[in-house]
């Protein structure tokens, strides 16, 4: 049963470490914003294909300079609240806010096996 629940707390790490990983040092700079979300989200999406968990994902991400301006954001679902789940993991540094998102949808799958 715990390989098919979804893997929250593997995800929060996963997360993390690829926006420490590509951010930690960085400055905001509109010029390398849309080259930081594609290596954080290939990243995110690499590691949790190895989690080898019988989910699809989706990964989004918000790179926002930090100038006093407002973002708001909002998601609404519809699927098995037993079985799928989201993880929202919000980052920030003098110059910037990051927020990512993943969403797992559970494969309904009678026989594990079938997904090697």
């Amino acid at each position: 049963m715990e390989e098919e629940t979804f893997p929250q707390e593997d995800i929060e790490t996963i997360v993390k470490n690829a926006i420490t990983s590509t951010l930690s040092d960085h400055l905001y700079n509109p010029k390398k914003v849309n080259d930081w979300i594609n290596t954080i989200v290939d990243a995110c999406l690499k590691e949790l294909q190895s989690l080898n968990r019988p989910f699809k994902y989706v990964v989004t991400c918000v790179i926002m300079q930090k100038n006093g301006a407002g973002l708001d954001t909002g998601t609404a679902l519809f699927w098995d609240t037993s079985k799928d789940g989201l993880v929202c993991i919000p980052w920030e540094n003098p110059t910037m806010h990051v927020i990512i998102t993943v969403f797992g949808a559970a494969l309904n799958v009678d026989n594990p096996s079938e997904l090697d």
